[in-house]
């Protein structure tokens, strides 16, 4: 759940849009392309984005009768490793963002809950819940280091691919170890 009221907008923070440039009546449009330093912990167990990095905003603020709808999208380069092999997985996004953040004293204020539209604070957006929701929510669960990837051999924990076909944890019980030497005879 988000928190829009918790904290005061810094309009020179990377993720806060200053709107004070839009005109307030609906339709009118504005353009906004940037490139910002990547949050925090912005991503999953197993795969994110690494903090600081650059991410690409291409975005839209569109004035509406109830406030400003943002919408765009956030790019930017991915670290991880694979659910299935463990190996490093280094790679690039890019999510969509679509976003209604609501004008003070608008009708949204009675007709929803605080947590479910954005709220505009002195004119300025913050865009990185969105952003975050936007980004996790484009992330792969299992991330693959290809679709293909065989994994780990779960008796030794050595990769699939590096092993040779034949490869067998099977153990043989020593009472029948001497027929096994008959069948590897009678293939020859």
């Amino acid at each position: 759940m988000r928190d829009h009221h918790s904290k005061h907008l810094n309009a020179r923070a990377p993720l806060v849009l200053d709107t004070r440039d839009l005109p307030r009546s609906p339709g009118a449009m504005r353009a906004l392309e940037r490139t910002v330093p990547a949050p925090e912990d912005l991503g999953l167990e197993l795969i994110g984005v690494p903090a600081g990095s650059d991410l690409h905003l291409d975005l839209e603020m569109t004035s509406v009768s109830e406030g400003v709808f943002v919408s765009g999208t956030v790019a930017g380069p991915l670290q991880g490793e694979c659910g299935r092999c463990l190996r490093p997985i280094e790679d690039d996004f890019s999510a969509r963002i679509r976003e209604l953040y609501a004008y003070p004293e608008s009708a949204t204020e009675e007709t929803t809950d605080e947590d479910e539209v954005g709220r505009l604070q002195d004119d300025l957006i913050d865009l990185e819940p969105a952003l975050r929701d936007a980004v996790v929510f484009a992330l792969p669960v299992n991330p693959l280091c290809r679709p293909d990837c065989p994994g780990l051999c779960s008796e030794c924990g050595a990769h699939w691919d590096e092993l040779p076909e034949d490869h067998s944890h099977r153990q043989i019980d020593p009472r029948w170890a001497g027929l096994s030497k008959l069948t590897a005879s009678t293939e020859e």
